[in-house]
């Protein structure tokens, strides 16, 4: 079987790509990263035809180059600064940065290797590349498509009906059924709910005229614990520094639980508090998260109305219906929905992952609220890493300063 190509153009990607970007690019390009797959699926295999296929799309997403047209939407993004723009009218991906290969178990090995301001593009693109390989592989596409097609048609309805009331975006690239589904799903759901607020894919918002919707994820935060002189248990605090340096307040969302939500919030201050306009759920008990948020903009006597408050960690429509339900009076509420929007068929998802495992040849890691969630290539790092972290929450606590 040999597909048509899957990535066409390198707006084909999450929007907080090119936020991070833009900031490694202004202030950090001198560090290296490596990034690794991992499916987290147990019992997948993957195959040597499917691999020759990977293997052909990133060759041909190796010779793609973003067009005017691309550009100029990039610009007219208000944040997007131009001489960043004018930096990716030259960049291109790089196929030598690409290394793949096969266990003997049929487990796929993806690793990417290169300066960070060019590796960390390649995630989104290999996702999409893999995730839609496997299952034009693995199984009869009509037969998802169709399976999917009805699922949708009920979600649909059921917006439409007022059993979801919420409003959310949707993120749903890296793990799609295919490009041509996440494009049809996007198009309809702007078209037939007034739910949709976004996407974070930024070549079907300049398409169907969307706000491109994304700050930045855990890698953003990760990337710090690389750089000599950052203790590792303040990472936090220098990456919303840079962040903020950089937008100035616009585009502030952050996320909390890259090293654990209890360090972010010794990190995020009165003044960090004031300049974020929310905050991202990733990982650990929505409910519990949620309510620590809310006392910690009380503490500092911020009306938590004022603030965003946006849940995306492996949601579907019901739990997200469920969580609006409970926050909506309290404080702004919004979700991030991705794989059972855009891969709900009648067949499980994969659940894949590219995570950034070095920079600048130092191991790095999430810890995440969720312990399964961790990631790291060394293990006796990670444990390093968790110590870093406790040994700064006692400390601030012997001092009486509180989480929350």
């Amino acid at each position: 079987m040999k597909l048509d190509p899957i990535i066409f153009s390198l707006l084909d990607t999450d929007l907080y790509k090119f936020n991070m970007n833009q900031v490694i690019l202004h202030k950090h390009t001198d560090l290296t990263g490596e990034y690794r797959f991992k499916c987290r699926n147990e019992d997948v295999v993957f195959t040597a035809e499917m691999l020759d296929e990977i293997n052909d799309q990133i060759d041909h997403l190796c010779t793609l180059r973003f067009r005017k047209e691309e550009l100029d939407y990039l610009r007219s993004i208000r944040f997007i600064k131009s001489d960043y723009v004018e930096f990716l009218r030259l960049w291109h991906p790089i196929r030598d940065y690409v290394t793949t290969s096969l266990a003997d178990n049929g487990e796929l090995i993806v690793r990417v290797d290169g300066p960070l301001f060019s590796a960390m593009q390649f995630e989104i693109y290999l996702l999409e590349i893999i995730n839609e390989v496997y299952f034009r592989f693995k199984y009869n596409y009509d037969k998802l498509r169709k399976s999917a097609e009805k699922k949708l048609d009920k979600k649909i309805e059921l917006f439409n009906s007022g059993k979801y009331t919420f409003k959310f975006a949707e993120f749903g690239c890296r793990r799609r059924l295919s490009r041509e589904w996440e494009d049809i799903v996007v198009k309809r759901l702007n078209e037939e709910t007034k739910n949709i607020v976004g996407t974070s894919n930024v070549y079907l918002a300049m398409k169907y005229n969307m706000s491109p919707i994304g700050t930045y994820a855990h890698e953003f935060v990760q990337m710090y614990q690389g750089i000599d002189m950052i203790p590792l248990a303040y990472t936090n605090h220098y990456a919303m520094e840079d962040w903020y340096d950089e937008y100035k307040g616009d585009n502030g969302t952050a996320l909390t639980d890259t090293i654990t939500s209890d360090i972010f919030l010794l990190d995020f201050n009165r003044a960090m508090a004031n300049n974020y306009s929310g905050l991202r759920h990733d990982s650990g008990d929505p409910y519990e998260w949620g309510e620590k948020m809310i006392a910690h903009y009380e503490k500092y006597g911020i009306d938590p109305k004022t603030k965003l408050l946006l849940f995306s960690d492996s949601l579907n429509f019901d739990k997200a219906q469920k969580l609006y339900d409970y926050f909506k009076d309290r404080t702004k509420v919004s979700f991030g929905i991705g794989t059972s929007i855009t891969n709900d068929t009648c067949e499980k998802a994969l659940n894949i992952i590219i995570k950034l495992q070095y920079v600048n040849g130092r191991p790095v890691a999430k810890l995440s609220d969720s312990p399964s969630k961790a990631m790291c290539s060394d293990p006796d790092y990670l444990e390093y890493l968790k110590r870093s972290v406790d040994f700064r929450i006692n400390r601030e606590k012997q001092k009486g300063n509180n989480i929350i």
